[in-house]
């Protein structure tokens, strides 16, 4: 099983990635979350303290790896081709909840396109684990899906594109849409998030309906979830309206993953 969940910045898709993946986890599946986000903190979605955090070297910015992985005998020229077991192997990270974790981290160059040897480690590793990997993967993403080139998008079962009724999320949502359909992306749903009435519903629901793809499920906005995260703790084990919203959610994967 492969889900990648994304969408703009702020609508909430970590707090979704990282429950459903203690859900899976919870389940007894073998379960790996990536967080491919610019601004990484998936780790204390997943129970991990700001502490535990900070000490997580980011994949892109681990040199030593970079270095290893791509250097040649060549100035200036990086091997684009390597193995990278070993990074899943020693680089995961054991969460409270039982979910490995991997943090991509940011890519430090000019160009969003840029061929670096970061880039490269990052693009071999997300490959595998999505084209290889028998495992559960939950990627945390930024907006759009550049991390999945056109070889690997295929391969991901289910993209979900977490939105509010805001205006500006919505149009992220479209976008995102249109990029999951040109990479080949076989199940595209959104996940209607904070939803704080039949109004916000309609919203979010009319776009759906524009983008011919369905509503995966309605995640009603909850105080409980906000002041856990104020309190800095992690919510994926309260017993709230939005949890068992994602126990839905989950549930909804899980069908469409087999029809």
């Amino acid at each position: 099983m492969k889900i990648a969940v994304t969408g703009k910045g702020g609508v909430g898709k970590t707090f979704i990635a990282g429950t459903l993946a203690c859900q899976y986890a919870a389940a007894g599946n073998k379960t790996i979350a990536i967080d491919a986000d610019t601004s990484p903190n998936l780790a204390l979605t997943l129970g991990m303290s700001e502490a535990e955090l900070e000490k997580i070297t980011p994949i892109a910015q681990n040199t030593s790896i970079i270095e290893e992985k791509t250097r040649t005998d060549y100035p200036g020229v990086f091997k684009l081709v390597f193995t990278v077991d070993d990074i899943i192997k020693n680089q995961s990270i054991q969460t409270p909840c039982g979910v490995s974790l991997l943090v991509m981290g940011t890519i430090q160059s000019m160009g969003s396109g840029c061929a670096c040897p970061a880039n490269s480690v990052i693009r071999n590793l997300i490959g595998h684990l999505i084209t290889e990997s028998d495992e559960v993967i939950i990627l945390d993403m930024e907006a759009g899906i550049e991390h999945l080139g056109r070889g690997t998008a295929e391969h991901v079962d289910v993209m979900l594109i977490v939105t509010d009724a805001h205006q500006a999320s919505l149009v992220t949502a479209e976008r995102i849409a249109r990029l999951a359909r040109e990479g080949g992306i076989p199940r595209v749903a959104i996940v209607a998030n904070r939803v704080r009435g039949e109004e916000s519903f309609t919203r979010i629901s009319d776009v759906a309906k524009s983008l011919e793809i369905p509503i995966a499920s309605a995640i009603p906005y909850d105080e409980d979830i906000l002041d856990a995260g104020v309190r800095g703790i992690s919510p994926v084990h309260l017993d709230t309206p939005a949890t068992k919203a994602i126990t839905k959610l989950k549930n909804w994967i899980d069908g469409a993953s087999i029809t």
